[in-house]
């Protein structure tokens, strides 16, 4: 691994995807039958910025309803996490959840956040190392939908934390081949503590991601801006519109791009051609029941110890062990 130096603390570089690699993954998409992007690519500075603000939404329910079960049963939490624990977290986001974890952790070893934003990563781990000056907090820079490898931490007992429902972004097979992974990283004996959407009425899914305000259209936009400033696309903002829609069944949330007029994109030395009214794949969210979770956690290598949702069963907490 190399290292940077951030403001407080060293930022660990694993696996971040240069760019002539992250080129062709697009490229690759752009060629499918349905066109796709690659939704990592949301969260460039300002994408992430709009992210939070999706979080504060009225209806986005997930990120409170998670934080509001946290609150609640942070003891059996706790209790199932252990003491002399190392936090391995991937995606560290705001760290507002990190923070209730850490605020109740009995003597942690160690918080690892991982995250494929830098800016995103250096700006939280400073953050967290500021608040708690006893904790050794070694960022990671990577992709952690690929292989990793951890920093040295030491003997203790690790849990990864994996809040927010971003398991849903991943289709079935790659949920599994994910969770697989951290089973290997945490090794026996070790634990996963994971946000699980579940699933609810249409209209609720709807309306999370289709918001009155429009954040989160600007949010999806947001993509094809970053792709015109780090890749050299021609892509125009106001030639596309934002659409969500629940696929009941496939049991996600489908989020598009749609043009509005037949147009032609370049990106890099290609050319892609849209139709008025094609749709262009951005992310999924897949909602799982408890029982579904259950059978892809065991496919991954763990077994559920503990799962814990609100009153009106919107959301799920839950806690594996290898």
């Amino acid at each position: 691994m190399s290292e940077a130096q951030a403001e407080n603390v060293t930022v660990l570089r694993g696996y971040a995807p240069d760019k002539a690699e992250i080129l062709r993954e697009l490229l690759e998409g752009l060629q499918k039958p349905e066109k796709s992007l690659p939704s990592k690519l949301f969260y460039d500075e300002l994408g992430s910025d709009l992210f939070e603000q999706i979080t504060r939404l009225d209806e986005y329910y997930p990120t409170r309803t998670e934080a509001e079960i946290f609150t609640d049963r942070i003891d059996e939490i706790i209790g199932h996490l252990g003491s002399d624990v190392t936090l391995i977290e991937f995606g560290s986001g705001n760290s507002q959840k990190t923070r209730i974890l850490l605020d109740h952790l009995p003597d942690p070893v160690g918080y690892v956040p991982i995250d494929i934003s830098q800016e995103k990563l250096s700006e939280s781990a400073t953050a967290i190392a500021a608040a708690y000056p006893g904790l050794n907090v070694l960022p990671v820079w990577a992709d952690y939908t690929r292989d990793l490898e951890l920093p040295a931490i030491g003997g203790s007992r690790k849990a990864a934390f994996f809040p927010g429902s971003t398991i849903g972004n991943f289709y079935p097979e790659e949920a599994e081949a994910f969770l697989k992974r951290v089973a290997e990283l945490v090794g026996e004996g070790g634990g996963l503590l994971i946000g699980v959407d579940l699933k609810k009425d249409e209209r609720t899914l709807n309306l999370a991601y289709n918001d009155a305000e429009g954040v989160t259209a600007a949010f999806n936009l947001n993509i094809l801006e970053h792709l015109n400033r780090e890749f050299g696309a021609n892509f125009q903002l106001d030639k596309f519109r934002h659409h969500a829609l629940y696929n009941e069944a496939l049991g996600r949330i489908e989020m598009y791009l749609v043009s509005l007029e037949d147009q032609t994109v370049s990106l890099g030395d290609a050319e892609f051609s849209f139709r008025r009214d094609e749709r262009m794949l951005t992310e999924v969210s897949h909602k799982y029941t408890v029982e579904d979770f259950e059978r892809l956690a065991i496919r991954g290598g763990f077994h559920v110890q503990d799962v814990w949702t609100d009153a009106d069963q919107l959301f799920s907490v839950q806690c594996l062990e290898v």
